[in-house]
């Protein structure tokens, strides 16, 4: 029996023809006024939006499922399916469905991804979209020392709504570190490398995946020189990016897959280049919550420091924190600024009412090139134009030389603010075909036009007060509709009065509806000029915004500059509300704060409760590691984090929350302060410790800051102590003695200041008074022994029971575990090994003899102790397994 043929309808087999080149996109179909998805897609629209699931053809061979929403409802909807992770393909209507008594002709007109996106529903004004690609080579090889490290990897940057193009290549921990910084919406990789992709940078970011052919050299080079007209790359400084042309190619290339081929606004391309910004591992970012937290709805140092005005000084502030500076001309150029715009406070408050006029002229000049302006940004563009033209003169006037500079940068675009105030009414509207758009004065055919449009009303008017006096009907009226045009209306009470030339075209419940010959010809000489208006206004704007694309580069360049200023007077802005003082930048290794203090956890404490302040001095010579000990929720871990956000403010141009700050010039900030479980990675909290430290050990310079926090806990006690003690030995004798500051539960480390001379002791310092703890927050020289865990136990509402039975045990185990019981184990083991292996030939008990006879039992320290009784017992251990 022959299988029955699924019936497919003329509009089925023109959605299937669509969506069978978009097999990866939820596909939007336009069908009359309505967006409809079908079948899988309908299904994942319906949960994402929330919109109810119908069949179409319900009951017939050809069902399907079948969800949808109104035309008009698009920039409620698509945000929503993009925020989902949602590549969208929106399939328009491509002709008048009036014009033809065919099928409409339909397709995609624009495919929307997270990483490809213009509309403003989807974007955030103070955060970049970026669409990123990441390219490693068939060469390219990976070490297994420290999880998986590729040589060789390409990547490239471009926010497609401010048309900002960056470029870069060097190991994936470089890269890795670039996209932790830029935070792509989505990362293009090619098919044969999904597996390379994912062991070097994970599952953080949403990847697409691409055909291999389109990661090709010679296809990436001929793509960019094709987008920037030029015969040679040299002129962007990035010829010798193999990799990185590369990755950018295939980001052209994935924009017009997506039809998004008007891309003008693209002018340039920057390189991204190692050693000439601070450096921060993934770990160190997250960990200092730069820009976002752990925790939900905490708040992050990006959340406090941002004084920004502007869309564009937003965005720029987040590459400044996410790339301070090592250039100290850079750093103290922006520090003058800062300087001398705090000292004048008219000055920034003239800065400031300007900089509120400007709005995102970045992403307004990127519509014009993708031809998605209206009429009302236009204006607003014209207005943050003139805008900018006192901030020039403002900047001139100005004695700082990096403010003078930016001004004579600046483009007045006069030719560009007089061409539009010229040519559209100043309340254009938002939509080009709600009228009134273009000025009267611009085009005398419009003005014409609108005369004889606006001369109608006086002549309905005239209209009705003669056949009112003809017809002796006084409740005449003229009206109109969209069904039958102008018509006038007639209440039932009088119809016997109407003239027998009138012509009856609707009967109303208590009313008729007549036309005329005169209201005919009315109608169609206005309807006429009506459309006509329509189509000069719709053609002399097309014309404007063509003309305004030559205007592109000054106006971005107008864009970063004011980008920068709005950062720089933010500063100053934050420097007058938080008390921040100017940092002293050094060529020397030294860091000296005074009374330095947490920029973020300052501003959550309780209205007129200080901010306990600490000094911190870390030096190569005198003062390398500081060994901080101290109970719980005493504040190390502040302390340490204030550092390392003090250094980054400075180094990023700000002024900084402390007394005083001398800060020898950092080339990297190293943190592990937090435990962080990658369970999905199979990975314990102690698993990730160890792969974070790891990381810093084999990364450090001379001219790096290191911050460690309860390294070791993860593991058991002597394993822990061990760790800890052999990292901060290693610090202490690598040969770049990196500045640290290592927080501690452990206090036996405390022993290590008596032998290594750079590592000194402090404590966060806590005051006990009868059945309670004062934590006092300052951080003073000494070490401490005393944790005070049970009594943090005791503030979390522990019962009773537990705490009093915690603090037996925690007796016993003091007395167990005292220096005398320590040092008489290992005599006994001691004694116990001479009488037992003297006559033994086995090398591992000969080495374990060695090992014990040559103690020093009078000057073994406990940890000493703790750490030989526990290689002792993993080398007995491993002679068991053996």
């Amino acid at each position: 029996m022959a299988k029955k043929v699924k019936k497919v309808t003329p509009l089925m087999k023109q959605y299937n023809a669509i969506k069978v080149k978009y097999p990866d996109a939820l596909l939007l179909f336009r069908v009359g006024d309505f967006y409809e998805t079908f079948g899988e897609d309908a299904i994942k629209a319906s949960k994402i939006l929330d919109i109810i699931l119908t069949k179409r053809s319900a009951g017939s061979e050809s069902e399907i499922e079948l969800a949808g929403f109104p035309h008009h409802s698009l920039n409620t909807y698509l945000p929503k399916l993009v925020k989902a992770g949602e590549r969208v393909a929106i399939c328009d209507q491509l002709e008048d469905p009036k014009l033809t008594k065919n099928i409409v002709k339909r397709g995609v007109t624009e495919l929307v991804t997270p990483g490809v996106a213009l509309n403003d529903d989807i974007l955030h004004s103070k955060t970049n979209n970026f669409l990123a690609a990441v390219y490693f080579p068939s060469t390219s090889s990976a070490s297994q020392s420290n999880g998986t490290v590729f040589n060789s990897v390409g990547v490239s940057f471009l926010d497609v709504s401010t048309g900002e193009y960056f470029i870069s290549q060097g190991n994936s921990e470089y890269v890795d570190k670039l996209l932790q910084n830029f935070r792509p919406s989505e990362v293009l990789v090619s098919k044969p490398n999904r597996k390379k992709y994912n062991e070097a940078f994970g599952s953080d970011f949403h990847a697409f995946y691409l055909e291999d052919w389109v990661f090709q050299d010679d296809y990436a080079n001929e793509t960019l020189l094709k987008q920037f007209n030029t015969k040679s790359l040299k002129g962007f400084g990035i010829e010798d990016l193999y990799e990185g042309i590369v990755a950018s190619g295939a980001i052209l290339h994935y924009l017009g897959e997506t039809q998004h081929h008007k891309l003008q606004h693209i002018t340039s391309i920057q390189r991204l280049t190692k050693g000439e910004h601070v450096w921060m591992d993934r770990f160190t970012i997250k960990n200092l919550e730069l820009y976002q937290s752990y925790n939900q709805n905490a708040v992050t140092l990006v959340d406090v420091i941002d004084k920004t005005i502007s869309p564009m000084g937003g965005r720029l502030l987040k590459r400044w924190l996410a790339l301070p500076l090592v250039s100290m001309s850079q750093i103290n150029q922006r520090h003058d600024v800062v300087e001398y715009v705090k000292s004048d406070p008219v000055m920034l408050g003239e800065f400031q009412q300007q900089l509120k006029q400007i709005g995102d002229i970045e992403r307004l000049i990127s519509k014009v090139a993708t031809v998605k302006i209206s009429p009302r940004e236009v204006i607003q563009l014209k207005n943050a134009l003139e805008a900018i033209v006192p901030i020039k003169a403002f900047a001139l006037t100005t004695k700082n030389k990096a403010l003078q500079q930016l001004g004579e940068q600046m483009d007045s675009c006069e030719e560009l603010r007089t061409r539009i105030k010229a040519t559209l009414n100043e309340e254009a509207p938002v939509n080009i075909l709600k009228g009134n758009t273009i000025s009267s004065d611009f085009s005398s055919e419009l003005k014409e036009l609108r005369g004889l449009s606006a001369s109608g009303k006086s002549y309905l008017d005239k209209m009705l007060e003669r056949e009112c006096e003809r017809t002796g009907i006084t409740s005449l009226k003229i009206a109109s509709n969209n069904v039958y045009g102008y018509y006038i209306e007639v209440r039932h009470t009088h119809k016997d009065k109407v003239p027998e030339e009138w012509i009856r075209k609707q009967t109303l419940v208590s009313a008729e509806r007549y036309i005329t010959e005169e209201l005919k010809e009315y109608e169609t000489k206005i309807l006429g000029a009506e459309e006509r208006i329509s189509l000069i206004e719709q053609q002399l704007f097309a014309e404007l915004v063509s003309w305004i694309i030559n205007f592109i580069q000054p106006v971005q360049k107008n864009s970063t500059l004011i980008a920068q200023l709005d950062c720089l007077t933010g500063f100053a802005q934050l420097a007058i509300e938080n008390n921040y003082t100017r940092p002293i930048l050094t060529e020397g290794y030294e860091l000296d704060i005074k009374n330095g203090r947490h920029p973020v956890i300052e501003k959550q404490l309780p209205h007129g409760e200080p901010y306990i302040a600490n000094d911190v001095y870390l030096d190569r010579v005198k003062q390398q590691i500081i060994m901080i000990t101290g109970p719980n929720m005493s504040g190390k871990s502040a302390i340490l984090r204030q550092t390392a956000l003090i250094v980054l403010l400075a180094q990023m141009g700000s002024f900084v929350p402390a007394e005083l700050a001398t800060i020898g010039l950092t080339d990297k900030i190293f943190t592990r302060v937090g435990a962080s479980d990658n369970i999905s990675m199979g990975e314990s909290t102690f698993m990730v410790e160890m792969n974070e430290t790891a990381s810093i050990l084999n990364n450090i310079s001379d001219r790096s800051l290191v911050l460690l926090d309860e390294i070791g806990r993860g593991t058991s006690t002597y394993d822990g102590i061990s760790i800890a003690w052999a990292i901060s030995e290693y610090l202490h004798e690598h040969p770049s003695k990196a500045k640290t500051l290592f927080a501690t539960h452990y206090h036996e480390l405390n022993e290590m200041s008596e032998t290594f001379d750079r590592i000194k002791n402090f404590n966060v310092s806590v005051k006990e008074l009868k059945n309670n703890v004062l934590f006092l927050r300052k951080l003073v020289p000494g070490g401490s022994n005393h944790s005070f865990g049970i009594h943090v136990a005791k503030m979390a509402g522990m019962p009773q029971q537990v705490i009093h039975r915690a603090n037996k045990i925690l007796v016993q185990l003091e007395k167990s575990h005292s220096t005398e019981e320590l040092t008489d184990k290992v005599k006994t083991l001691n004694d116990e090994m001479q009488l037992s292996f003297f006559n033994l030939d086995d090398p591992l008990l000969e080495q374990i003899k060695e090992e014990i006879v040559n103690i020093d039992i009078d000057t073994l320290t406990p940890v000493e102790a703790l750490m030989k009784l526990n290689e002792i017992k993993r080398m007995l251990l491993k002679k068991k397994r053996a």
